[in-house]
């Protein structure tokens, strides 16, 4: 078969084909691993990998490949890349990154298409029901941009643009859609070096003196400041300057979900998150503050108590807020601000840091709240103690987190999927390392936490990363397990396995006195336990424990620890709901007389 006219001109001469420039492109880039799934249309790239220093982390699903490509960018702070088939793969691997979108973690997609000499003549798995040429459009709805390869020549300009975009500004995810036949074609390798010849990185906004000033002096004459954090402190690397700037002002820290980590937990002003989960000493903190300095926060409405003023923000009733944000749609779009400023938070805590110690060279003085907070702290474990201590068997969820923060390293990276191990976790286990606990946020997808340990734990080989996680999470993919064994990646997987898909079953229970389609069938006895995820970790060549009781599960965190290889730790546990302080809108809406919300389901 002749190939078609426009092909054949395109290869005339001998320089690489694009699919070798672009694996030569990314090297020379500082990219070291590109997560995907072969298909016929991003072969040519695969093949030119092949004998470079780019390695390909292949799974066996495209949603593992999103969601290891997600943690591997948490954790380098780069922009990861996913390599992905047309259609079936890209479709795949949307809610991957679409949870990379709305959790602001850069990403870029590359994903093959039909030939572009066949658009709209329904070539094999082509999307084009209702226009041609239209699969980059399935991802419009959330990434930053979606762009479709038109001509070969333009391919190095949009790549460069890709990486530019994902990680500047309010980082996210991009689309560039190419058709597999111009990752065979070839074009003068000069177009890449001329494309790279512009910005390849931005200088972030900083914080003007004039408004960095304003921002201390109402702190400092505040009467119940607090700092409410959120993901956008993780974002930017900004750990130190926070901590530097709590110290020096004396001021208490909440923070959001995705805030979790941004100070250590044991840090003394650490007040812990608010919202529906959070503690309600953190909540009568947060809504009768007087101002509130709000940093890379969302007000998501799980943090903030579906935003009802009488539970955890009174913003403005009782609370003025500053609000610093490196993207413009976020000031204000909650609650309204008397203070806003545009800004990526490391650059602005430098400044604010700067400025403080002129305005306040001995610090601002403590105001009695640290001591309050340790009380508080004392009195929730006093509380606690006999469910983190209890022989229950299946465990008590407390005791599992309680066993595996005895036995986890302080550096240790953990992902936590959805339910008690993100919920719980978030309210009650203590991040000891700023930065080291990756969850899922804005997108809250089940499955996130295993695939995302892979990822961040080929981005940090010389830590040990665990993946807390439900059993309903973990039966979403756990074909994760064979990427992890052929990468010689020993993750750990802590599986919280209370035989349902807990959270929602206990909410079902509570409101309509039944659990139909939110728990699995029951196996006999528990050493009959179906499916039996330790005898799949060992049929995919990683260690697999059941645990049999309470006493069993430390000793075999530790040896798991120390074993160097992927094991999974199959943890039966009671099916009792995360404590919550604050409110939900969708308990209103189920039960509007009020007085339901979770409960323990059998």
């Amino acid at each position: 078969m002749t190939a078609p006219a426009p092909l054949i001109a395109r290869q005339q001469g001998d320089a690489p084909t694009i699919a070798e420039q672009l694996v030569a492109w990314l090297e020379a880039r500082g990219v070291r691993h590109v997560f995907g799934l072969c298909g016929h249309t991003n072969i040519a790239v695969l093949s030119a990998m092949a004998d470079s220093g780019l390695h390909f982390v292949n799974v066996r699903h495209e949603q593992i490949a999103a969601h290891a490509a997600d943690g591997y960018a948490r954790v380098t702070g780069r922009a990861s890349v996913l390599l992905s088939h047309l259609s079936p793969g890209l479709t795949n691997a949307a809610t991957g990154v679409a949870n990379a979108a709305l959790d602001c973690i850069p990403m870029v997609v590359i994903a093959g298409d039909v030939p572009s000499y066949y658009y709209g003549k329904h070539p094999h798995q082509e999307v084009n029901l209702h226009a041609d040429a239209s699969q980059w459009e399935i991802y419009r709805p959330f990434v930053k941009r979606a762009w479709r390869v038109d001509t070969p020549e333009l391919f190095p300009e949009i790549m460069e643009k890709a990486f530019l975009l994902a990680e500047s500004g309010q980082p996210g995810p991009v689309l560039v859609n190419v058709p597999m036949d111009f990752f065979s074609a070839r074009i003068d390798p000069e177009l890449w070096r001329r494309a790279g010849a512009g910005a390849r990185g931005l200088v972030p906004p900083g914080l003007d003196e004039e408004t960095a000033r304003q921002i201390v002096t109402t702190l400092a004459r505040a009467e119940r400041p607090v700092i409410h954090v959120g993901g956008g402190v993780a974002l930017a690397r900004a750990h130190d300057e926070l901590c530097a700037f709590v110290d020096h002002m004396q001021i208490p820290v909440s923070h959001s979900l995705m805030g979790k980590g941004a100070l250590a937990d044991d840090h003394p002003l650490v007040l812990g998150m608010t919202g529906f989960w959070g503690r309600a000493f953190t909540n009568e903190q947060t809504r009768n503050a007087d101002w509130i300095l709000a940093l890379g926060t969302r007000f998501k409405e799980a943090d903030c108590s579906s935003w009802y003023p009488e539970y955890t923000f009174d913003i403005p009733g009782r609370t003025r807020l500053i609000q610093i944000d490196i993207e413009p749609q976020e000031i204000g779009r909650n609650y309204p601000v008397e203070i806003g400023a545009i800004a990526d938070l490391r650059a602005a805590l430098r400044v604010l840091n700067r400025v403080a110690r002129e305005i306040l060279p001995e610090g601002r003085a403590p105001d009695g709240r640290a001591e309050r907070i340790a009380a508080e702290r004392a009195a929730f474990a006093a509380a606690n103690r006999e469910m983190r201590g209890s022989d229950a068997f299946p465990m008590m969820p407390e005791r599992i987190l309680a066993d595996l923060r005895a036995e986890m390293p302080a550096d240790a990276i953990l992902t936590s999927d959805v339910g008690w191990n993100k919920n719980g976790v978030a309210q009650q286990f203590d991040i000891l390392t700023p930065g080291s606990i990756l969850i899922p946020g804005g997108f809250a997808t089940m499955g996130f936490g295993p695939a995302a340990a892979l990822g961040a734990r080929i981005a940090a080989p010389d830590r040990v990363v665990i993946s807390l996680v439900g059993d309903g999470g973990f039966g979403q993919n756990p074909s994760v397990l064979a990427s992890a064994v052929a990468e010689g990646a020993p993750v750990i997987w802590v599986v919280m396995n209370n035989n349902a898909y807990g959270t929602i079953a206990g909410l079902q229970k509570a409101n309509y006195g039944l659990t139909h389609g939110t728990t699995f069938p029951r196996a006999e006895s528990p050493d009959a336990q179906v499916p039996d995820y330790a005898a799949i970790a060992r049929a995919y060549g990683a260690r697999g424990v059941r645990i049999g009781s309470a006493a069993e599960f430390r000793p075999a965190l530790r040896e798991a620890i120390a074993s160097g290889q992927p094991t999974v730790i199959d943890v039966p546990m009671v099916n009792t709901p995360t404590p919550t302080s604050g409110h939900w809108n969708i308990l209103d809406i189920y039960s509007p007389q009020g007085g339901a919300g979770h409960v323990v389901t059998d």
